[in-house]
Order: structure tokens, then sequence, then C-alpha cells
């Protein structure tokens, strides 16, 4: 490679172990001990990469004596190959993480089955009527909930499934645990239902919305959800008290949201420039004071956004291929990529070391940050 091809080389391209799939990334995830990513794609199969880089970016780096200049060489292998499962169901499965190092995927047949790290897929956890459309597992209580677009189930250890009761209007693609495992949310066609799932997992509130919330995200303490909304924004809504407002005007759908745990603030995707709110003044009853300008404003719409789990600082994936990090509440952006596919799936892992990112065109793949990069 020449002095001027390394010269034009991104910090994706230096950073990055890159795959490429046979169809677009629908969604990914970290495995909860950080060892594996597995990524779904549209064909209804998943594929799993391991996170130790065995060409870490520190034993690449080198300083040179005279000017202490920093440069990071290419890498010099390909990554080891994804392990990919079979055709498990039409169009992208549902996936949730599950015991250390691997995930539970919800199946066409009904099956909410164990995908270990390597790739086997163990027994079913869960086994219900009609397709898996949507699943959450909590490894605080040991408990999984699944959806088949109808019907809410919930297991409390393998093979117990049981039918929540609920009214003729649940229609649910979309299930999220809080952090403590203790309440279910759980999308309806129009609105929100939440459920403490001790005992007949009752519902505790009944919300509507203008349109079908596609997205469930819990803060950290558990206090607010935010659900983005098929149409029309996201909606915000205090759990403690069931305040309710919808934050809208964005030009594109709001396809993900993230909460910021050292920031306490929320981030929402479908803007031209990554959207933010500090939650000492909550987006409610067109409230703006809380409003943080992060990263630069641009011409194409934000797909994706991920919080880091230690800093202050905010990844976000765009229609154009273009991946930035920013620092909350600046100016300030790290350009990883500048073009590319569409970025459909961002996510952090666990230690903030390792950034995950999937595409429209099947790429997946892991960028891993030097230790030093972001002080």
């Amino acid at each position: 490679m020449n002095q001027h091809a390394i010269q034009n080389l991104t910090l994706f391209d230096l950073l990055a172990r890159s795959w490429r799939r046979p169809s677009a990334v629908a969604d990914l995830r970290f495995s909860a001990d950080g060892s594996t990513v597995a990524f779904t794609c549209v064909d209804g199969t998943v594929a799993i990469a391991a996170v130790a880089d065995q060409e870490a970016p520190e034993s690449r780096i080198r300083v040179s004596g005279d000017l202490g200049q920093t440069t990071i060489r290419p890498r010099e292998k390909l990554p080891a190959p994804l392990i990919a499962t079979a055709v498990l169901g039409e169009g992208d499965v549902p996936l949730a993480s599950y015991h250390q190092s691997g995930f539970l995927v919800g199946t066409a047949p009904g099956e909410a089955v164990h995908l270990t790290a390597d790739g086997n897929v163990m027994e079913a956890l869960v086994k219900i009527d009609g397709p898996i459309v949507a699943i959450d597992h909590s490894p605080r209580t040991a408990m999984t909930a699944v959806s088949n677009g109808q019907d809410i189930f919930l297991s409390r250890g393998q093979g117990d499934a049981s039918r929540l009761r609920h009214g003729p209007t649940l229609s649910t693609d979309a299930l999220a645990f809080s952090s403590d495992g203790r309440r279910l949310a759980c999308g309806r066609e129009n609105g929100l239902s939440i459920r403490v799932v001790d005992g007949d997992a009752a519902p505790i509130r009944e919300l509507s919305f203008p349109a079908r919330p596609v997205s469930i995200r819990w803060s950290g303490d558990g206090t607010w959800l935010a659900c983005g909304l098929e149409a029309g924004g996201f909606a915000l809504v205090s759990a403690v008290d069931g305040r309710t407002d919808i934050v809208a005007g964005f030009p594109s759908p709001v396809r993900t949201l993230c909460w910021s745990l050292p920031e306490n603030a929320l981030f929402a995707s479908g803007a031209f420039r990554i959207a933010g709110w500090s939650m000492t003044a909550p987006p409610l009853d067109g409230d703006t004071s809380g409003a943080l300008e992060t990263g630069r404003a641009g011409l194409v719409p934000v797909e994706t956004v991920a919080a880091h789990p230690e800093k202050k600082l905010i990844a976000a994936g765009y229609a154009n291929g273009r991946i930035t990090i920013a620092q909350i509440g600046a100016r300030d952006e790290l350009l990883v990529r500048p073009l590319g596919s569409a970025v459909t799936a961002l996510a952090w892992s666990g230690d903030g070391r390792h950034l995950a990112v999937g595409g429209v065109d099947g790429a997946a793949a892991i960028v891993t940050f030097p230790a030093q990069m972001f002080k």
C-alpha cells in the first residue's frame, strides 16, 4: 500500500473489522458479557462475531521519535469469518441478549430459542402459537416476554409461558422490560400498556398515542419511557405519574432512541442533527429549555443513535452512511466514516471500547477504539 493510499484511509478503515451479509442488517446486540455481537438480517438469519480483536489498535499505534506524531498502521489480516445461522424467520427475527455470551431469538414456528456464541441453536425457552415478532429478556428476574403480534406471553422459566390477559386492542410488536425486570412495557395498536410482572401481570397504566409504537426504551432508573412512533415523532412517558407528551417535528420517522446515563439525557434519530434533551428539563408541554445542541446540522437525516455507557458521547449513523461520535451538548464531532450505505443499527459494548454497526447493504462491523481515544 503506497503512502497516498494510507493517507486516504478513514478512521473506519483503520479501526473496523467488517463483513458483508447477503441482505440488510436489521438489528444487533452485544452479549451480556461483551464477548460476542449478533447481527440479525432481513433474510431471517443471524450472524455472530467475536468481539476480541486479534489486531487491537494499541498494537498498531506508532509514535515517531522526532516529531512525536501518532499514527496507526492498517490491519494486515482479514477478520475471522462470521458464524451464520440457517433461516429462522420470515424477515428479520427479534433478538435479545441471554445468559452471558448467548442470545434469544424469536422464530417463525413460535419458538424462542437459545442461540449460543458459537452459533448453535439450542433448546426452545418458550413455545407459542404463531411466529414470534417481539422478544425481551430480563437477566435480573430471568423472565422472558414474547409476542406473536396479538398476544403476549410471559415465561418465568423453561416451558411455562403464560398468556397475559388484555383487552381486544393489544396487537403488539414492541416489548421492553425495565432495568430491574419488574415492569414490562407493551406496545398497543395506538398506545402503550405498562404492567407489573409480579402476580398476574395486570396493567398499571394504559396510554394512548396518535400512532403505533415501533420501539420502546426505558431510562436506566426506570422513571421514563421513550417510544418511537411509526409516524409523528416519539412519545415520552413518565412511569411515575403517567404524564405523556408527543415530541413531534421530525422530518423522518424516529427509528431509534437511547438514554445517556452519564448525562441523564435522551437522544433520538429522525432529525438532520443529533436531537437530545437533558432530563433535568424534559421535553414535555413544549418545553425546549433542556435541548442539547449536539453535533453538526446537515442535509441528511440521522437514522440511528447510541449513547456511550460511560462517557458523555453519542454515536450517530446517517442515511448516507456517515458515522460520527459527538460530545453531548457540543458541536465537536469525531468523523468515523464519511460515506457508505445507510446505517441501520448501532450499539456500544458495555465497556465502551467497541461500536457495532449494521448497514442496509448487509455490512456488519465492529469498530474497536484505542483506550486513549476517549479520555
